[in-house]
């Protein structure tokens, strides 16, 4: 019993160093602390807000209560209709222009198709007096040309038409006619896609 009890006189080491706190000063600390917290949350609240109400609300927005809107739709509607006219302007100046151009090709291969005239007419001399040798011949030139646009005019027994034949002979008719005839054809006459190219020489019957 003795050897387990502690003697009074021994010392008992205490840690001076060591800061003591009481109950007291926890609870001082933690009341502190929430109250900090609370204070940042107000001010990122508060941030927030007004961020959200400078993206939502512009700054020195234009006032546009004495606009006149009839004013400004009749002014679209001017600009609208110009733009139109213009768009229709050059939809004609480009209709235009392919015209010209078409028609620019077109007597430039006409112009090609004539200079040919003369050896078609060789060639078609050559076929009627010696048919057998010459019509594959003519038969060719003739159909290569028809592909680019030539036609040879069928004027015989068709009633005469200045504007596509030139009458140089004439005979009488001994029936009761309605006007002048083709009754035969000299030379023959030819058309560039729907364009007289070169009239013909035919033989005129009443």
């Amino acid at each position: 019993m003795d050897a387990e009890m502690v003697d009074e006189d021994d010392d008992v080491e205490v840690d001076v160093d060591k800061p003591v706190h009481d109950e007291a000063d926890n609870i001082d600390l933690a009341s502190s602390a929430g109250v900090e917290d609370d204070d940042a949350d107000e001010v990122r609240a508060s941030e927030v807000e007004d961020l959200t109400s400078e993206l939502l609300i512009p700054v020195d927005a234009p006032d546009y209560s004495d606009l006149d809107v009839a004013a400004v739709l009749a002014e679209r509607d001017s600009f609208k209709d110009i733009a139109l006219r213009l768009q229709a302007d050059f939809d004609n100046y480009r209709k235009r222009v392919a015209q010209q151009q078409a028609s620019e090709i077109d007597r430039a291969t006409g112009k090609i198709a004539e200079s040919l005239l003369p050896v078609l007419d060789a060639t078609e001399s050559a076929f009627l007096a010696h048919p057998a040798e010459v019509e594959p011949l003519f038969n060719l030139l003739l159909g290569e040309l028809r592909k680019q646009g030539l036609e040879s005019m069928n004027l015989l027994e068709a009633p005469f038409d200045p504007s596509m034949a030139d009458a140089v002979m004439h005979e009488a008719d001994e029936g009761a006619g309605h006007g002048p005839v083709v009754s035969e054809v000299l030379r023959s006459g030819y058309t560039w896609k729907g364009r007289v190219l070169r009239a013909a020489m035919v033989k005129v019957r009443g």
